[in-house]
């Protein structure tokens, strides 16, 4: 049990006065009362109780948060494991829609170098192994254009898709090569967005690749968050 002291001024007081607040919070009470303790007739005033109840109030943050073990991470560093290096190999696919694979690993591995302290190395000389597959991909119409036409004098109502979206299925995970622990799995990891139909099918075509050059900045931002910033 802790116990504050009072400073005596030639006058006879209790040598000790039992405080209520255990711990630091003690010690930082009869900091504050030795410090605010008026010379001259030992009274408190209100104005001084006021500053060291707001200094309190302060310092109880940072006692908290030393307490209970949460420790400043510098920018880039892994959050919950020693992470010396990791390798991130080229993305399978099994979608019928080839090509996205490699655009997605190179973002990927942009986002690591970009943001990560962490070595980005080869499989062979890699402590872990960030891996996936791209097993989805597929585009659904979300607007139609109605056209009218004229053939043989008899008018004909055509559908036109306007908009589509699309939507980008992945399987990822994070291990330790060393001892084979799967850090972290994600079997259902999609992202999706639209573009826009054009009667151009080479427009709609680069629509279509800017929304997957979208879709995997999305999921590269996600893959890191998850693999660095794990709680």
């Amino acid at each position: 049990m802790w116990w504050c002291r009072w400073a005596g001024t030639g006058q006879e007081r209790k040598p000790e006065k039992k405080c209520k607040i255990k711990g630091v919070g003690c010690k930082v009470i009869g900091i504050l009362k030795l410090k605010f303790l008026h010379k001259e007739d030992n009274v408190i005033s209100f104005k001084n109780w006021y500053f060291a109840i707001l200094g309190i109030i302060m310092l109880l943050p940072g006692f908290l948060i030393t307490g209970c073990g949460y420790a400043i991470r510098a920018p880039g560093d892994p959050m919950g494991i020693k992470m010396e290096s990791i390798a991130i190999p080229m993305i399978e696919s099994t979608s019928s829609d080839l090509g996205f694979e490699a655009d997605f690993t190179r973002v990927i591995r942009e986002e690591f170098i970009r943001n990560s302290k962490v070595p980005l190395v080869s499989r062979e000389e890699a402590q872990t192994v960030l891996s996936g597959r791209v097993y989805d991909i597929r585009t659904e119409p979300v607007s139609y254009d109605l056209d009218q036409r004229a053939v043989n004098g008899a008018v004909t109502t055509y559908t036109e898709t306007k908009t589509r979206m699309l939507r980008v299925r992945v399987d990822m995970k994070f291990e330790d090569k060393g001892t084979g622990t799967v850090l972290w799995r994600n079997e259902n990891m999609e992202e999706k967005t639209s573009y826009v139909v054009d009667r151009d099918p080479l427009v709609t075509q680069f629509n279509k690749k800017k929304a997957l050059e979208t879709i995997a900045e999305r999921l590269a931002k996600r893959v890191y968050l998850q693999t660095m910033e794990r709680f």
